[in-house]
């Protein structure tokens, strides 16, 4: 009797194993729903799981394509040919035995990936043009597949369904849109509208994420500084005590809630580790190499698509988290990560620059709000995407001179219009007005200092006044500077038209600076700055400086240089200067003044 309870038991063990096993059903990975946009003139690969050494068929319209699921996952794929745009909603299939799964209204165009962190997740309906821009948004040709947060540990295969923002890919509806990505809404919309073919957005972004967090994580090891940090980073995780922080967590919380003054029944329990948010855990967090791109991007690998648009910098810009030279790394290999993985050498990529914040830069703080971190990010952003040296595929798209109070100013339509144009000149090849400058040189010339560009630089409002500029000498100390364009050879000193400066050139002084080296113009979170490349509203000059003035950067992770100390010191000195600079104004206006007539006059070559 022991021997046969034994045996029957080893049977339904074995039973529910198999059964187990055999019931991994038929499944297509989550990107594909209703609705989908699928890249044009690229391949299609199609993909999921199902048992092990299941053959499954696929039909995509009117071609049809078998595989066999391989290895422990089952995971099957199989690839039809490019196509050309196609607004006519076509139907997959996918079957295994008498299971089968149907996607309804598949169109092919364009896919664009949305990527970065709120202030790109930020909704259509937030922003100061809502209503007129829903009012625009019946168009079914453009779609949108929205991601909840999902950062993860490692690189994961699949998206759990919780992670999916409604039934997955949705087409826009004037309701529907206020939910859409705004930059993504207004990017995307206009795209569809000026090509008249099927657009795609996928909103990858996660509010709050460092940009460590969107590089895939096997590009960590192509950087030095990058390596560096990917081995602190490690090092922290494996220190890490999950159940020994819950219990401290806790207890702080318990602390404060006796504190209050509260009831027992209102006091918090100890939920263990289990009860750790994704913030909480340094393998986790939106902070963590590669999370986000692990949960939110590289999970869809394999799908192809057109390009990329970027938007991020705030967490970067913490005075505890900027790290500009990590930055400029990152940024570099995180774009070749992702080409590396689309499979395009070449994948379009846009960068929104970070975003202006908080109170504005003017006359009254200048030198005070000149102690920025953010502008620092900013540069990083730019010279990151320099190193990849692809001008043609890439581009910095500045958005400091759009300013509105807050963590999450509510204008973004006017960033995505920079990036529709600069994706339709750049990437399509359209006749659409887009430009950037270069700043050609530099030339101390005695108590004043030139630069020159290799286009125009000019506010878009006529206005002769040009602002944003600060010189220093050797001291490194930075003060307000005067700026005007040379007067052109053949025009009178008492011309003030347009067309007798010569525009490419700017001359800077400053009564307080005798000998300057050093430019920097834009440099705030909000800063002052007005001028345009050829004049044009939409192309604003990016931010820079031809210091090498670091921001206070250490090679040890574990360290803050710009500690809370340090940074209080060098915001007490900004405000000597301002002070200084405002006092000297007051007592030497007349000297000023007769100096400034003669600027501009004598650098014209």
């Amino acid at each position: 009797m022991k021997h046969i309870c034994t045996f029957t038991t080893f049977i339904l063990i074995l039973a529910t194993c198999m059964a187990d096993i055999e019931a991994r059903p038929l499944k297509l990975h989550s990107i594909f729903t209703n609705h989908m946009v699928l890249q044009r003139d690229k391949p299609i690969m199609i993909w999921g799981w199902a048992d092990k050494g299941a053959n499954v068929s696929v039909k995509f319209g009117k071609e049809t394509a078998n595989a066999t699921a391989i290895g422990e996952a089952g995971r099957w794929e199989v690839t039809f040919p490019a196509r050309g745009a196609d607004a006519i909603g076509k139907e997959l299939t996918v079957a295994h035995g008498s299971t089968l799964i149907e996607v309804r209204d598949i169109v092919i165009g364009d896919v664009w990936v949305m990527n970065g962190q709120s202030n790109m997740a930020f909704g259509l309906g937030k922003t100061s043009q809502a209503d007129l821009e829903s009012a625009q948004a019946n168009l079914p040709l453009f779609r949108c597949f929205n991601l909840k947060s999902n950062e993860q540990a490692s690189l994961q295969s699949d998206l759990p369904a919780d992670a999916i923002e409604g039934d997955g890919w949705t087409c826009s509806t004037p309701q529907i849109s206020l939910t859409f990505s705004s930059i993504g809404y207004s990017f995307g919309s206009r795209l569809q509208r000026a090509l008249q073919i099927p657009i795609g957005i996928i909103d990858t972004a996660r509010g709050g994420a460092s940009i460590e967090s969107l590089v895939p994580q096997h590009k960590f090891k192509d950087h030095p500084l990058a390596a560096a940090y990917k081995s602190y980073q490690d090092s922290v995780i494996a220190e890490f005590d999950a159940e020994a922080f819950a219990e401290k967590k806790w207890k702080n919380q318990l602390a404060q809630a006796k504190s209050k003054g509260l009831p027992k029944d209102k006091w918090p329990t100890n939920g263990g580790a289990k009860s750790l948010r994704s913030w909480d855990r340094p393998d986790q967090s939106p902070a963590h190499n590669g999370s986000c791109y692990n949960g939110m991007f590289g999970v869809f690998k394999g799908l192809n698509i057109k390009g990329v648009l970027f938007h991020q910098g705030f967490n970067n810009s913490l005075r505890t988290s900027c790290r500009p030279k990590l930055y400029r790394a990152l940024m570099k290999v995180m774009v070749e990560g992702w080409r590396e993985d689309f499979n395009d050498p070449a994948l379009p990529v846009g960068v929104i620059g970070f975003c202006a914040g908080g109170v504005s830069q003017t006359r009254e703080n200048f030198e005070a709000w000149s102690i920025s971190s953010g502008a620092y990010i900013r540069e990083a952003q730019r010279l990151g995407l320099a190193d990849i040296e692809d001008a043609k595929n890439t581009a910095f798209l500045p958005a400091h001179d759009i300013q509105i109070p807050g963590l999450h100013p509510v204008k973004k339509i006017d960033h995505a219009i920079r990036a529709t144009r600069w994706a339709l000149n750049r990437v399509y090849g359209k006749k659409i007005n887009w430009d950037s400058a270069t700043l050609v040189s530099v030339e101390p010339q005695g108590e004043r200092i030139v630069l020159t560009f290799d286009k125009p630089v000019m506010p878009d409002d006529m206005s002769t006044t040009i602002e944003g500029f600060s010189i220093a000498g050797k001291d490194g100390k930075f003060y307000l500077a005067h700026a005007k364009w040379p007067m052109k050879k053949d025009h009178g000193i008492h011309n003030t038209a347009k067309k007798s400066f010569e525009n490419k050139k700017i001359e800077l002084w400053s009564p307080l600076v005798a000998e300057p080296i050093a430019v920097r113009y834009a440099w705030a979170t909000s800063p002052m700055g007005n001028l345009k490349v050829n004049g044009k509203p939409w192309l604003p000059l990016h931010s820079f400086r031809t210091d090498n003035w670091d921001w206070p950067e250490s090679d040890d992770y574990s360290k803050i240089l710009m500690d809370r100390l340090t940074m209080k010191k060098a915001m007490k000195e900004a405000a000597e200067r301002l002070e200084f600079r405002r006092h000297e104004e007051a007592t030497r206006a007349v000297e000023i003044i007769d100096e400034l007539e003669t600027l501009g006059r004598s650098v014209s070559k």
